[in-house]
């Protein structure tokens, strides 16, 4: 594996910062946000200057029932192209459910939910991974996603399913020690367990992020500070294996570049106390040099000195994974994942085992995060709307779940208020219909074809 460096998340927000912050080996950019033929120039600045940019994917959804979709991975390739990257990464989480698989309605998250720690999900996932896999220029890395809530008669632990998923596909690990700390404080999970189940031979590299505590959670938000415990985490990780790479990510609430810095320095500082962790005998567990295992071989878990059963069920006596008929498997994880869907975003009976509070607080979580993401892509409808623009946006995620994309939603979101008569103020409605009418007319500037809804909608808005 190409060793790294030391790395930070690329944001537009903050790209002259990173361009003149010393001591950068690499940057991540979030792929999605990437026009292959029209990169930023910082982004481009800097692989002038030789620095590695790697794509990291945040709506493919891996651990969905589906299958990958086909145009989103030959988007991600693409990326992989343009930035000349030597690996891309993704999540192993779902973000949408429902649709023909379950003859439910589809609907989607807007954010990376846990997968269910089951055989079936498990068989689901290697699938999905090997067909990325085949659809991808570059090897492929997956991350272990933070979650506020737990599925019920899970049948593996955090490490045990990550280690399988390795030795079945030999996908490379994207780790981030944020997310073990997130599911320490969330879910009772200990860290260090995780990290000594691990197959630390394939971890690819290392993410390292802030959050804050609320609603009696830890929330992954990447937007705080980092924490000591992550800083923790991160020493207990390099006291067992030497990460080919380390990134720092920031999504929000930007601080100044010196504070960036400072952060980069703790994350080197946690890296070198290994060696005091080491010699005060707290850690036993001294990981192989990345490289000297291919997982995908069987042969990470005869080192180890176990077979699990499932493992040897699937890859028979020798030789890599036999292929299983995930049809059935796929069918029964999506049942699942649409359940616990619509039970977030479209208030329906939270499906059984679930706890309820915790339900409660993700469903709050993720109308949050709506409002946030809507209010970026749609700068405009905050200015219009003004106080009003949080609150009614809440009140309208409630009924009316997410079921395009986040600029879909902010079309409807204007649709249901205009439809309403809102806001009450005359002049700030006609701002917001003049918005509305703009993007979703006949020949709107994007030059989409329009949505018989939105057509429809369009005719009812102009009678009044």
């Amino acid at each position: 594996m190409e060793r790294l460096g030391t790395g930070i998340g690329w944001r537009p927000e903050i790209a002259d910062a990173v361009e003149h912050m010393p001591g950068i080996d690499w940057v991540e950019a979030v792929a999605e946000n990437i026009c292959p033929g029209h990169l930023p120039d910082s982004l481009r600045r800097l692989r002038e200057r030789g620095v590695t940019v790697v794509p990291h994917g945040v709506s493919l959804g891996l651990g969905g029932a589906e299958r990958p979709d086909e145009g989103r991975l030959a988007a991600l390739a693409e990326r992989v192209t343009a930035l000349g990257s030597p690996l891309v990464t993704e999540h192993i989480a779902f973000v949408r459910a429902g649709g023909a698989l379950t003859a439910s309605p589809r609907l989607e998250a807007g954010h990376l939910l846990p997968v269910p720690r089951t055989r079936d999900a498990l068989d689901v996932l290697c699938e999905n991974v090997r067909i990325a896999q085949d659809a991808l220029p570059v090897p492929l890395a997956v991350e272990n996603i933070a979650a506020l809530i737990s599925w019920p008669a899970e049948e593996m632990t955090e490490g045990q399913f990550l280690y399988e998923l390795a030795d079945r596909t030999g996908v490379r690990l994207l780790i981030d020690v944020a997310n073990l700390h997130t599911n320490h404080v969330n879910r009772g999970e200990d860290p260090a367990k995780a990290l000594a189940e691990l197959p630390l031979e394939a971890i690819a590299y290392v993410h390292v992020a802030g959050g804050f505590a609320r609603d009696g959670v830890w929330h992954d938000s990447h937007a705080h500070p980092v924490p000591q415990p992550v800083l923790d985490i991160l020493t207990d990780l390099a006291s067992r294996v030497r990460p080919p790479g380390v990134l720092l990510e920031r999504d929000e609430n930007f601080p100044q570049p010196a504070e960036l810095r400072s952060e980069l320095a703790s994350i080197r500082r946690a890296l070198e106390a290994k060696g005091e962790l080491l010699r005060t005998g707290t850690q036993t567990t001294e990981a192989e040099t990345p490289g000297t295992q291919t997982p995908g071989t069987g042969a990470a878990l005869r080192v180890r000195g176990h077979e699990t059963g499932a493992a040897e069920a699937t890859r028979g006596a020798f030789g890599p994974p036999h292929p299983r008929d995930t049809g059935a498997a796929r069918q029964r994880t999506g049942l699942a994942q649409a359940a616990l869907l619509s039970a977030l975003v479209a208030g329906t009976p939270v499906p059984e085992g679930f706890d309820r509070v915790r339900i409660g607080v993700q469903a709050r979580a993720l109308a949050a995060k709506r409002a946030d993401v809507v209010a970026k892509v749609a700068p405009e409808l905050p200015v219009i709307l003004g106080p009003e623009y949080r609150p009614a946006f809440l009140g309208y995620a409630q009924t009316h779940p997410m079921t395009g994309g986040y600029r879909r939603d902010a079309l409807t979101f204007a649709e249901h208020l205009l439809a309403a008569g809102r806001p009450g103020d005359g002049q700030a409605r006609w701002e917001l219909r003049e918005w509305w009418l703009e993007r979703s007319g006949p020949a709107p500037r994007s030059g989409r074809p329009v949505h018989r809804l939105a057509r429809a909608t369009r005719r009812v808005l102009l009678r009044r």
